[in-house]
Order: C-alpha cells, then sequence, then structure tokens
C-alpha cells in the first residue's frame, strides 16, 4: 500500500479551497502552508495564459528529508504517508534544507518542522484529505497507487503524468496531469519577485515598485506571478557553526599529526594549546548551534 497524489491541472481553477481546507483542518498557521498554489502566465501578450501549479509534500518513497532528520521526526508510515512526530523535532532545519519541492516549514508557535502530512488523522479513519473533500472542480485525486481497482492507479497507468525533480531521485508520489512544463521546472521560470497584489523583496518585505514602461516580463518568458514566500532554512549562523566545528576537529587532528612524526617540538604546548583550541571552538559552534535552534 502506498497513499499518492494526483493533480490533474486540466481541471483546477486555482481557488486555494485546498489550502484553506488544509489550514482550517490542520489549524495550519498564518504565513506558513501544507499546500498551496502557485500562478505562473506565460506568452506574449495578447496571447497569453495563467497555468496554476498545486505544491505540497510530495510522500517521496526516498524521501531525503527523513535519511537527514538526526532525531528521526520525519518517517514513512507501513501507508507510505511521510509523517511527522512534533514531539522529537529539535528545529534544526536540516530537513528543510533537504527537501527539494520546499514543502516543509517551521511552526512560529511550536518552532518545531511540519508539513502535508496526507491528513494521515482522516485517513486513520477511513476517510480521504481534507483538500480532496472539498476541491470544487474534483481535481485532487488521492488513493493507493499500488491498488489497480484505485481510481489513481488507473490515471497514473492510463495517462501521460509528470512528477517535479524526476532527477532527484527521490521517487514523489505527488503526480501532476495537464501541468505545463515550465510551471514545474523552477530553472524555467522568471522570478523578478513581481506578483498580483504587491512587491517583494527575496526576504518577503515590500520593495518599490517598477517604472510604468518597464515590462514585467520579457516575450516568451514564463513568469510567477503568485507564490508563497519561501525563506532560506540555513543562515549565517549554520555556515559558521559548520566552519568553527572543522577548527575544533581539525586542532586535535593536526597536533596528532605533528606528534606522531616527531614534530612537535616542546610537547607541553601541544597537550594545553590543542586541547584549548578544539575546546574554544567546539563552544562556539554550540553557541552557534542553539542560537539557529527554532
Amino acid at each position: 500500500m502506498r497513499y499518492g497524489f494526483v493533480i490533474d491541472h486540466r481541471k483546477c481553477i486555482g481557488c486555494h479551497a485546498c489550502t484553506v481546507a488544509c489550514k482550517s483542518e490542520n489549524e495550519v498557521p498564518l504565513g506558513v502552508f501544507r499546500t498551496w498554489v502557485k500562478y505562473t502566465e506565460k506568452g506574449e501578450f495578447p496571447n497569453t495564459r495563467r497555468f496554476f501549479t498545486v505544491e505540497r509534500c510530495n510522500h517521496c518513497d526516498n524521501a531525503p528529508c527523513i535519511e537527514i532528520c538526526p532525531t528521526k521526526a520525519l518517517y514513512r508510515r507501513p501507508d507510505g504517508i511521510v509523517d511527522f512526530d512534533a514531539s522529537r523535532c529539535i528545529g534544526c532545519k536540516s530537513c528543510m534544507q533537504a527537501c527539494p519541492y520546499d514543502a516543509i516549514y517551521i511552526d512560529p508557535f511550536t518552532n518545531t518542522a511540519a508539513k502535508c502530512n496526507y491528513c494521515a488523522h482522516r485517513v486513520d479513519q477511513n476517510l480521504l484529505p481534507a483538500c480532496v473533500v472539498v476541491c470544487p472542480a474534483k481535481a485532487i485525486i488521492a488513493g493507493d497507487i499500488d491498488d489497480p481497482a484505485s481510481e489513481i492507479h488507473q490515471l497514473i497507468s492510463r495517462e501521460n503524468v509528470s512528477v517535479r525533480k524526476p532527477e532527484q531521485g527521490t521517487r514523489p508520489k505527488l503526480f501532476y496531469l495537464g501541468a505545463d512544463d515550465a510551471s514545474l521546472t523552477p530553472e524555467a521560470l522568471s522570478w523578478d519577485n513581481a506578483y498580483l497584489w504587491g512587491e517583494i523583496r527575496p526576504d518577503g518585505r515590500p520593495k518599490e515598485a517598477k517604472q510604468a514602461n518597464e515590462p514585467l516580463v520579457g516575450p516568451g518568458d514564463t513568469k510567477v506571478v503568485y507564490d508563497v514566500h519561501h525563506p532560506k532554512p540555513w543562515g549565517w549562523r549554520v555556515a559558521t557553526y559548520l566552519w568553527t566545528k572543522g577548527i575544533a576537529a581539525g586542532a586535535l587532528l593536526i597536533a596528532a599529526i605533528l606528534l606522531l612524526f616527531g614534530w612537535a617540538g616542546d610537547r607541553s604546548t601541544f597537550d594545553l594549546a590543542a586541547p584549548v583550541l578544539a575546546i574554544a571552538f567546539i563552544v562556539l559552534t554550540a553557541i552557534f548551534l542553539i542560537a539557529d535552534l527554532k
């Protein structure tokens, strides 16, 4: 048994009902999302078109978030759903860095990682995920992709479905039907932070408006006009504590090599200097690590 999703973009109308239902069902705070709709526009005026792309956790069979989590807070259930245990999460954001789909966020209230978990509490009661129930266009199909009698299995077998970033080798179980290829490929999109109702900077703050005579999108480009904010999971603190941790380990390693080959000179200097230097940088590593934890 492996539960998965098919998003039928031939039917999706971009209404955000799935986003709202997900927030209501799972009490998702404002500013973060478990499922969301991205708008992209393509073509040259007057022959332009808008595409909708529903994005969320892909519940990968080879999920990198599970592999990288140091506390095993993320795990795969026997039915293939990738779920999370918030009580085990330490907020290190390793899973956010590992996920190629930007599907994981830090809950601003609990400071732990969270994401779409296929409404596992509903599945356990033989109910469909909230987004599937509420979709007015029936564009979200959920079910066991290993069951030949299921609608999702038949769609995947019969139709030409696609996945996001197949080159990552994650074996995602979120399939797209009728989606524009450019909308699924970040490298094919134009990201100038110009959106439908406002202008934003990469950090999420408003920015100055462009001149009226400057085109927002060039001919032939595919431009993102609506998306949710995805902050960088790791900042300067992480880079710094990786550096200080390396120095701490290197101080003892270099001292050991010098002593091994008899290049140490005054042994007492190495007996004291190397451990003190290592301890000092370990303390710095701990400070930066704790400061970065949510």
